[in-house]
């Protein structure tokens, strides 16, 4: 069993920046992919950023490549990602989100997680 918990949302300014983190508990394997997805109301779920806790490959949405950046502390079980030149349409819930799986599968986007947070709120205003 693996919990999640987000943390470092907020609100703030077109062009500001924010750092979400994701603290993992239970068992947490080099098999593991890690990611954040998010969901805004009246928009499909997306995923934004994932990593492959083995390897540290990573995978970004199109729409967010250059901005956001993933990255792990596995000494913490943490999993962090870095939002810079934040826009308005950044605003979502975001959840942290993790599954035991292949590293091809996380490096494409195309994992099923099995657990997910509780999320964390970003607001950005312009």
């Amino acid at each position: 069993q693996v919990q999640l918990v987000e943390s470092g949302g907020g609100s703030v300014q077109a062009g500001g920046s924010l750092r979400l983190s994701c603290a993992a508990s239970g068992y947490i394997t080099s098999s593991h992919c890690m990611g954040w997805f998010r969901q805004a109301p009246g928009k499909e779920r997306e995923r934004v950023a994932a990593i492959y806790v083995g390897s540290g490959g990573t995978y970004y949405a199109d729409s967010v490549k250059g901005r956001f950046t993933i990255s792990q502390d596995n000494a913490k079980n943490t999993v962090s990602l870095q939002i810079d030149r934040l826009k308005p349409e950044d605003t979502a819930m975001y959840y942290c989100e993790a599954a035991l799986t292949g590293a091809y599968e996380c490096y494409r986007g195309s994992w099923s997680a099995k657990y997910w947070g509780q999320g964390t709120q970003v607001t950005v205003s312009s």
